[in-house]
């Protein structure tokens, strides 16, 4: 399953949208205002799906996923200095990263690799293409995408 995600471009908070290959709304992520980045997701009908938000006041940026109103993991960047790493306490996931920040993988625990990030250049917006090799993943692999947005927007403006 192949999803297009896509920041909008006059928007007060971050706010995305979410297309599958045929250009289908998937999900539509707002941003709310918060202590730190907080993201809602819904689905293509405008429900619910979940949350991701920022702890504040941490040595390295975390975020916690919520589902349904419970937290089910967090996200959090590992210190590193070449390429950026990423854990995630959900899955067993762990992600890397290219050199130039451009790529990610999402790897599960025995190696198999869950999702493909690559972040489209010369684009007015913060667009990535998440190649997902599992649909019921591609939630999970949206909430990583978003962390990693998150830090890289917050790495710009500091």
């Amino acid at each position: 399953m192949k999803l297009m995600f896509k920041q909008r471009f006059f928007s007060w908070f971050d706010s995305y949208d979410i297309y599958d290959e045929n250009g289908n709304t998937v999900y539509e992520v707002r941003g709310k205002l918060d202590w730190g980045h907080r993201l809602e997701v819904y689905d293509h009908a405008g429900r619910y799906v979940a949350t991701l938000k920022e702890k504040v006041l941490t040595f390295l940026p975390r975020f916690f996923i919520q589902v349904d109103g419970e937290t089910v993991g967090t996200i959090t960047k590992e210190f590193t200095f070449f390429r950026p790493s990423f854990s995630i306490d959900c899955n067993g996931w762990r992600v890397e990263g290219s050199l130039f920040e451009w790529d990610y993988r999402i790897l599960s625990g025995d190696g198999r690799v869950v999702a493909r990030i690559e972040k489209k250049l010369f684009n007015w917006t913060d667009t990535y293409s998440i190649d997902v090799e599992e649909p019921q993943d591609s939630l999970m692999a949206l909430m990583v995408v978003l962390a990693i947005d998150a830090v890289k927007c917050s790495q710009r403006a500091g």
